[in-house]
């Protein structure tokens, strides 16, 4: 029995995203992470060539998806985990079960009305910290790393883990702190915990920004980060790491999708219901965000 899941990376140019699919080699079951449904805010238009692009990967492999995991509701893409559920006729769709308060900020934010459940009920399982599971033969494990929002899961999957926007590549850093419910130090305590595992633990981030115009990269080790990581290294204190994240926060942009991304994403992947003329509608709250 293997302790070392196979990767196979997607990389998302459009949103810097990278989904994966991670396998047993021992029996070719596997789990999807943060995967993404294409979409096209200047025609309001969705598509499935990302989606479309694992489920061939699958397809050719004769993978098993056991599960279709989200790190976190993401702000910066739509996610696929429905469409590919349906498309593939199985995969368990999680994520962290701190869900919940996301839902209630983010239902009042866009008026989703008394009938909208804000408990998580839209997803198949709400992952609590520390909860045990498996791909295939391959143990796995939650380690909850909220900061970059309330509601992060980082996902140890044999010798690898899966940290979604806690950690970036070591020359970038890590997530920004600024969304609702975010806060920089509860990031910098999420990082110390990652710290702690193994130095060889392979370390797998869901975006990569190319600093200095490199290649996209998203493999990297936390002995790493730990000796290169740009922000948070060892040997950051705390009171240094939440001066430095509040201060570039505060000069960031709202990202691109972040309104019409929520929508979707705190359904679980479910575009809203069609209404009476039979068209679905995102919603933008003016001067709120």
């Amino acid at each position: 029995m293997s302790n070392r899941p196979e990767v196979l990376p997607f990389y998302d140019p459009a949103t810097s995203t990278i989904s994966y699919i991670v396998i047993d080699p021992a029996n070719h079951h596997a789990a999807i992470v943060d995967s993404v449904l294409d979409y096209d805010p200047k025609a309001g238009r969705v598509s499935t060539v990302s989606a479309d692009a694992l489920i061939d990967a699958i397809r050719a492999r004769d993978l098993t998806i056991d599960w279709i995991i989200e790190t976190h509701v993401h702000a910066d893409h739509f996610s696929a985990a429905r469409y590919l559920q349906r498309r593939l006729g199985r995969g368990v769709i999680g994520i962290g079960d701190h869900i919940a308060p996301v839902q209630s900020k983010f239902a009042d934010i866009f008026d989703l009305g008394p009938d909208f459940a804000t408990d998580g009920r839209q997803f198949d399982h709400l992952f609590k910290d520390h909860e045990p599971f498996a791909i295939g033969t391959i143990p796995a494990e939650t380690i909850y790393t909220p900061g970059h929002t309330p509601a992060c899961m980082s996902y140890r999957i044999g010798d690898a883990v899966f940290v979604g926007d806690t950690l970036f590549m070591p020359d970038y850093g890590t997530a920004r702190c600024d969304f609702p419910g975010g806060d920089a130090h509860a990031l910098y305590h999420s990082v110390q915990t990652l710290f702690a595992l193994p130095p060889e633990t392979r370390v797998f981030t869901a975006h990569d920004y190319q600093p200095g115009g490199r290649a996209p990269a998203w493999e990297s080790t936390i002995g790493a980060q730990r000796a290169h990581n740009v922000q948070i290294h060892t040997g950051i204190s705390e009171a240094d790491f939440v001066a430095t994240r509040e201060k570039r926060d505060a000069t960031l942009p709202a990202p691109v999708l972040i309104l019409p991304s929520l929508q979707v994403n705190i359904r679980g992947g479910d575009l809203p219901d069609p209404s009476g003329n039979g068209r679905r509608y995102l919603k933008i709250p003016l001067n709120t965000l």
